[in-house]
């Protein structure tokens, strides 16, 4: 029986990308997005799409999806949180409006889907969730992106709870940690920039001009070969808690492993020392 999955922000980038491969190869797929028919248009006919218009933010709203999808195709096997979007600015910049408005998407939508489809998985005893992190979620020193990577942060906290907590119902968690990928991230429909800049921020501004000028279009990571290592680690009997994409995520996680380390021990003696 062919795997059924539920896919959110599926339009673009990697969740419009892992929706045609996974159709190509026969699985069931619920796309979610907030303008339908942008994706019936960008899909086609398929008797295993099911295209649904949903607001993640609207916890409601993403229970009559999940509830859909059961509907449709009987049962649910991978969960995958790929809908949200980027915000630069230096942490002083952006409001709290803007600053909530991102982790509302990025990390309660998230949440409000896992919610909803645990109960089913827990059921079923089975089940698979992928939550799409970020190498920003890993290391926040990237100038600009000190929200964005907050966001990121907490999806791999909640993650790596999950992962423990759903272990006894047979349910696996990972968290995808890609790094600079060939999509729309940082188009300017997909990357948010503050509704009020301070100009002393002179390193924030040029981050921001190297990120849509000179990153933008060139990055080194391809979508296709990203979202099918998912897929692989989806069809691993032990997949990974944290799943890091591209040859530039993994030079930058063991750099952080390898500062963090020198830092433990530069600073061991104060560490321990607080101790009864």
């Amino acid at each position: 029986m062919n795997n059924v999955w539920f896919i959110t922000g599926a339009s673009k980038g990697f969740g419009l990308e892992m929706t045609q491969q996974l159709l190509a190869k026969g699985d069931k797929v619920a796309a979610t997005t907030r303008n339908k028919t942008e994706l019936e248009k960008l899909i086609g006919t398929n008797e295993n799409f099911l295209p649904l218009a949903m607001n993640i933010v609207d916890e409601a709203d993403v229970k009559r999806a999940v509830d859909e999808t059961v509907s449709k195709f009987g049962k649910l096997d991978f969960v995958v949180n790929n809908a949200g979007y980027g915000l630069f600015g230096s942490v002083e910049e952006l409001s709290d409006e803007e600053s909530r408005k991102n982790f509302d998407v990025n990390v309660f939508g998230s949440l409000n889907v896992i919610r909803q489809s645990l109960p089913i998985l827990r059921k079923q005893r089975s089940g698979h969730i992928f939550n799409i992190s970020s190498i920003g979620g890993y290391l926040g020193d990237f100038s600009g992106f000190g929200i964005y990577c907050a966001t990121k942060f907490a999806v791999i906290g909640f993650t790596e709870a999950l992962a423990v907590e759903a272990k006894d119902f047979g349910i696996k968690v990972t968290a995808v940690l890609p790094g600079y990928f060939r999509t729309n991230f940082l188009n300017s429909d997909s990357l948010v920039t503050p509704k009020t800049e301070i100009s002393d921020y002179a390193g924030a501004r040029e981050s921001q001009r190297v990120h849509q000028e000179q990153i933008s279009n060139n990055q080194p990571g391809d979508p296709v070969k990203g979202v099918a290592a998912i897929i692989e680690a989806a069809e691993n009997e032990n997949p990974p808690v944290h799943l890091f994409l591209g040859s530039d995520a993994y030079g930058l996680a063991v750099s952080k492993a390898d500062a963090m380390k020198a830092e433990l021990e530069q600073w061991k003696e104060l560490t321990v020392n607080t101790d009864f």
